[in-house]
């Protein structure tokens, strides 16, 4: 005997739960994309990125998840009886390396294939991830300046080298976090942050303040160098993404050559 009394004949009520769930799977696509999105910019190589959205979505009840990931793209299609196809993309920002925040994210995505987290619990994870205190600016500037003045007492320079190397470390993290507010293309602050060390590295010769403008030079030039995106590049060929590497190994040479092109042109013109 049919039932009068359902809110929905058996077809529609079928359509109406295909259509929620459908919701529930755009939904938790895009905080999929978040994770994977914040993996990318904080210094994770692709591979990495393509991993956990697939395990994401196999949690979530997907039979099948598509994933392509570039250096600031990301696409996903997912497939369930239950919802369909729901498909998503997301471009990227530039890149801020931070590889405490890539294990919070890491970590979360574990925890959503673990215990199957609500998009609530799921929102409220990632709003304390993104809610985390970086290192204070005071350390930012000390570590600048231990690191310049290790590598150049490290490659031969002399203590009043590194000493030099070490002040001139404080002005380029001091110039590189005003080109960062001001939302400038990396290519610019590398080439800005190269041309000033060279020149303050002159400077300091001059003044009496060093002995070797190289052996000043080449402490600040190691703060520089891309050696995270150098490394990602090497993992996502040997992984298989080579599109992706090479790109991240365009990049990365690209970004050395206006390094030394920035510090050539400080040497030239003084």
């Amino acid at each position: 005997m049919e039932n009068t009394n359902a809110l929905f004949p058996a077809d529609e009520a079928g359509n109406f739960r295909r259509l929620e769930r459908a919701d529930q799977a755009n939904e938790f696509l895009r905080r999929v994309l978040d994770i994977g999105q914040y993996m990318l910019q904080s210094g994770g190589e692709v591979s990495r990125v393509e991993d956990s959205i697939r395990r994401m979505s196999a949690a979530f009840g997907a039979e099948r998840a598509d994933v392509f990931t570039i250096t600031s793209s990301i696409m996903v299609t997912i497939y369930a009886p239950d919802f369909g196809t729901v498909t998503q993309t997301r471009r990227g920002g530039g890149q801020q390396f931070d590889l405490s925040r890539l294990e919070s994210l890491n970590q979360l995505s574990r925890r959503i294939c673990a215990e199957h987290l609500t998009l609530a619990e799921t929102d409220a994870a990632l709003a304390e991830i993104q809610g985390e205190k970086q290192y204070p600016f005071a350390l930012q500037i000390f570590l600048y300046a231990a690191i310049s003045a290790s590598f150049s007492l490290f490659f031969g320079g002399s203590a009043m080298d590194a000493v030099a190397s070490g002040i001139i470390g404080v002005g380029l993290k001091c110039l590189d976090r005003l080109i960062r507010r001001m939302d400038a293309n990396a290519l610019l602050s590398s080439l800005l942050c190269s041309c000033l060390g060279g020149v303050l590295a002159a400077l300091s010769v001059r003044l009496g303040l060093g002995e070797s403008a190289d052996m000043i030079s080449i402490g600040n030039i190691m703060l520089l160098i891309p050696g995270i995106a150098l490394t990602n590049s090497l993992r996502d060929m040997f992984s298989g993404n080579t599109i992706s590497g090479l790109l991240r190994f365009s990049e990365a040479i690209l970004l050395a050559l206006v390094i030394a092109f920035g510090f050539a042109l400080a040497g030239a013109v003084l």
